[in-house]
């Protein structure tokens, strides 16, 4: 090599080193006179490009970035000259910090990159890189087809956010570290790569995961990949292979992180939405598909609930739902109720009352200006005539008017005299109290489209029911009424809700829809704001819903539990104890129940199925849950006491290996969230479990029986067993206006009913006698829990006696209770009997309001008196008077006609059955 020193000489040596370059572009459209120029022979590094074109537009920058790519690829080329490109990379490397010549692409390779389409730089420069190239018009990638694993909204700026979560050294990063027991974790750099035309900024992250019961500890690989880092929104794609563990090879689980922007009215300052979610890849198939899956989802969801724990304890997250407080809500519900006045505002403020009134004054100023005609024509002294048509059409228009308005003021005053029964009532003793305002309702929708209907909603919980009020044809009615249930030991699981056209207390073809509301499945955020929506064919053609608000408390705190506890105590014959507040805490978070869900007993099992799983089964206040974990294949589900139709113990087989079974049938479409759990289901839709192996099959069975009718006998004949219980009660119990039966006189009745009966009179009395034919006929004919007290006598010929029943769903929709009081005498010239028969009807709508009285009449026909006749007689006693009652004694009218008829059909083929039988 030539050498020229200071003074000019040349000399030749042979002289070993580095050659380091620093080059720098220029473009031709560029002038440098209005930019700053940098020093002569001043080193070019990133820094002084910033400075430079710090006060360049957005075009420049664009060209500064292209220039780069330019430079990148002329030093790669001088590097291919030399052939020592890994020598280079060596000494570079091995160099001091503080070599005074420096460049750009020194500083941007100081890293070992492996390929010239591959980038070593820095986290903001590498952003800024991705947000000043074409990324900025990608869109968002969609989420993953395996599911969200986080979607939470946080006080925090996106940038902030994204920083915070994948910066180098994150803080956060190695505290999650440390919760999940990962170690030996390792962070590469960010590099940048050039895919297709646009930047990517990714890194690789290696640790070693905690072994398990079932998996030792295995290392694993993360590949983090930018897919969107474009202003306030970012996209990380990452790609986790875990090799060590089984079937490793087969598969890699995939990430995707995605940070956007929100606007929060409420908050203070940025917000930020997080979405992570999760997909499977498999690189061959295999048959352990299904458990990978279950177990890379159950892991996933561990792993990410200790990642939103760590995430809020750094950040305010921005919750949408709020807690509503019981008191204010009601307060405001009970505001928002119209007043009549303004009702009545509301109601009248229409084209037919603005006409008539508008029409009725102008009458009667032209009257006041008008002279009183003459009589002419037809007319006479106290009648005028119309003297044109008019004054005709005039006339009959205004009667009309005037109709409209009077049939508009009597539809409105009745409506404001009738409320509903239940509306405002408050909440007698002391126990789980409910509480639901019922705001309003949205498309209700009647059999006929045209029809206007009556709509009243009906509760049903824990066997006991509360009425709305009617609201006067009504689409879409606001009600606003506050309906609270009595105190119950037990939480309850279910709230049955369905909406009714009132048109009287039998009829069954009035539903509008249903909804049923569990309990277990819905937080108290979201039944303190609830839109309901109806099952039905019409209510779901027209989408009606129901706006609710639902607040369920224990006002006797734990001591509610221990009478629960007491209670089902009685029946399993065993001592129950109230599990720690640790063990039923890990049962409400393993299947996602209510806090005030509390664990009775677990077991362990095998649950039957094509192959045995084993596992425990827990028993609590509403449920019966089963959950198992085997090799990562988790199985969990639940069902309610109330969906049990039936359990059975099979005596051990071979195919059960020696060991009874316990079999749970659950009741027709009900349970299905458990369907995968259940071994079979047969014709009628009824899904049946199998359990075998308990530690103690006798105990556990009875306890769980036990445990099945103390809670479904609560359910459905919670009044019989209080009855039972208590020796004071009567079942037999009458209202004051129904405890004295008075004679009337048929000519102030309907005759609903008349026949020719085979049999003297004294047979057909046998039919209210309180014997076995009666007790036969009353069950066929729908009565439930029917019983009779004996025929007292009260005065010579003078006889009496109380009835007391239930009618089945097929007799009426609501299942109401009825109490009878009879007085039966004997008829004039002792031709029969007369049988007076006052009945009130419970738990129906407006039962309240009136009672139904029935007159018998069974007397002799025929020479040989071997036939009777029987005539029935019907009057409805009105109470309280309402508006419906001509609709509902119309009702009660035609149910009372078939039901007679059904009882005195059953009569005869009972008595030609006993016939026969005498016979033979």
């Amino acid at each position: 090599m030539v050498i020229t020193d200071a003074e000019g000489w040349n000399f030749t040596a042979k002289v070993t080193g580095k050659i380091l370059l620093s080059m720098s572009l220029q473009g031709k459209s560029e002038s440098t006179s209005d930019e700053k120029v940098l020093p002569y022979k001043q080193d070019v590094t990133l820094e002084a490009v910033k400075e430079v074109q710090g006060s360049a537009k957005e075009g420049k920058r664009r060209k500064h970035h292209d220039g780069k790519h330019i430079m990148k690829n002329l030093v790669n080329q001088i590097d291919k000259l030399f052939h020592k490109k890994e020598e280079i990379s060596k000494r570079l490397n091995d160099e001091p910090a503080g070599d005074s010549v420096t460049s750009n692409y020194e500083d941007a390779t100081d890293k070992s990159c492996s390929s010239a389409a591959t980038t070593c730089t820095s986290f903001e420069e590498g952003l800024d890189l991705m947000q000043s190239s074409d990324g900025e018009i990608e869109e968002m990638p969609e989420n993953l087809v395996g599911g969200i694993l986080v979607d939470q909204k946080y006080l925090v700026s996106p940038s902030d956010l994204n920083k915070f979560l994948f910066s180098p050294n994150s803080q956060f990063r190695k505290e999650l570290a440390e919760l999940q027991s990962l170690t030996d974790v390792q962070e590469g750099p960010w590099t940048m790569i050039q895919e297709d035309i646009t930047p990517r900024l990714t890194r690789l992250v290696t640790y070693m995961r905690p072994a398990t019961k079932l998996v030792k500890a295995g290392k694993a690989t993360e590949s983090q990949v930018y897919r969107k880092a474009s202003g306030n929104q970012f996209a990380v794609f990452v790609s986790v292979s875990t090799p060590d563990v089984p079937y490793g090879n087969t598969f890699k689980v995939e990430l995707l992180y995605k940070i956007e922007p929100v606007t929060e009215p409420n908050a203070v300052g940025e917000s930020s939405r997080l979405i992570i979610s999760w997909g499977i890849q498999f690189s061959q198939s295999t048959i352990m598909k299904g458990m990978i899956e279950g177990g890379a989802r159950q892991g996933l969801k561990e792993s990410f609930e200790q990642f939103s724990d760590l995430l809020a304890k750094n950040y305010k997250t921005l919750d949408p739902a709020v807690v509503l407080d019981k008191e204010q809500v009601i307060a405001t519900v009970q505001s928002e109720q119209k007043t009549d006045l303004k009702s009545a505002f509301l109601y009248f403020w229409s084209s037919s009352v603005v006409c008539a009134v508008l029409l009725s004054v102008y009458v009667v100023v032209h009257m006041l200006h008008c002279e009183p005609s003459k009589i002419q024509g037809v007319e006479f002294y106290g009648l005028d005539l119309p003297d044109s048509f008019g004054e005709l059409f005039s006339s009959g228009t205004l009667v009309l008017l005037l109709e409209r308005v009077y049939m508009m003021t009597v539809h409105f005053i009745q409506a404001r005299l009738h409320r509903g029964r239940d509306q405002g009532g408050k909440a007698n003793g002391k126990g789980w109290i409910l509480t639901i305002a019922l705001i309003k309702g949205t498309n209700l929708a009647s059999v006929e489209a045209t029809e206007l209907f009556d709509p009243y909603v009906v509760f049903t919980c824990n066997g006991k029911t509360r009425t709305s009020s009617v609201k006067l044809q009504a689409q879409d009615p606001q009600w606003n009424e506050v309906i609270e249930f009595d105190a119950m030991e037990e939480p309850p699981s279910v709230l049955d809700v369905e909406v009714f056209d009132f048109d009287g207390p039998f009829d069954q073809g009035v539903s509008l829809g249903h909804a049923e509301i569990n309990f277990l499945k819905l937080t108290a955020d979201e039944l303190a704001d609830l839109c309901v929506p109806l099952v039905g064919h019409h209510a779901q053609a027209s989408q009606s819903k129901l706006q609710l608000r639902i607040f369920l408390e224990n006002k006797n705190g734990v001591e509610t539990m221990k009478d629960y506890l007491s209670k089902v105590e009685k029946e399993v014959g065993k001592k129950l104890n109230i599990r720690s507040p640790q063990k039923n805490s890990a049962f409400q978070k393993l299947f996602g129940l209510p806090h005030e869900e509390f664990l009775l007993k677990e077991y362990t099992c095998y649950l039957k199925r094509k192959l045995p799983v084993q596992g425990k089964l827990f028993l609590s206040a509403r449920i019966v849950a089963f959950y198992s974990n085997i090799f990562g294949h988790k199985t969990k589900f639940y069902f309610l006491w109330e969906d049990m139709d039936d359990i059975q113990v099979l005596p051990p087989t071979l195919a059960s290996l020696g060991s009874p079974l316990l079999l749970i049938i659950l009741k027709k479409n009900r349970g299905l969230d458990a369907k995968h759990g259940a071994k079979s289901q047969d014709e009628e839709g009824r899904l049946w479990f199998y359990f075998q192996s308990f530690v103690s099959f006798d105990a556990t069975s009875r306890t769980i029986m036990a445990l099945w009718k103390t809670r479904t006998l609560s359910v459905d004949q919670r009044a019989h067993i209080a009855e039972e219980e208590s020796d004071v009660s009567d079942p037999f119990f009458l209202p004051g206006d129904v405890a004295v039966v008075s004679d009337a006189d048929p000519l102030q009745m309907s005759k609903v009913y008349a026949c020719d009966l085979p049999g003297d009179v004294e047979l057909v009395m046998k039919i209210f006698g309180g014997g076995e034919m009666e007790r036969k006929i009353m069950e066929k004919s729908g009565c439930l829990n029917y019983a009779s007290t004996t025929w007292e006598s009260k005065k010579p010929g003078i006889y009496e006696r109380r009835v007391s029943y239930k009618y089945n769903h097929t007799v009426s929709v609501f299942g109401g209770g009825v109490t009878c009081s009879q007085q039966k005498s004997t008829a004039p010239n002792d031709e029969g009997w007369i049988l007076n028969d006052i009945v009130a009807l419970h738990d129906v709508p407006f039962g309240d309001n009136f009672r139904v009285h029935l007159r018998y009449e069974v007397k002799k026909a025929g020479v040989d008196c071997k036939t009777s006749k029987c005539e029935v007689y019907l009057r409805i006693r009105w109470l309280k008077p309402i508006k419906f009652e001509q609709r509902i004694s119309k009702s009660i009218m035609e149910k009372f006609r078939n039901r007679l008829k059904v009882i005195f059909d059953l009569f005869q083929k009972e008595s030609v059955a006993n016939s026969s039988l005498t016979l033979l």
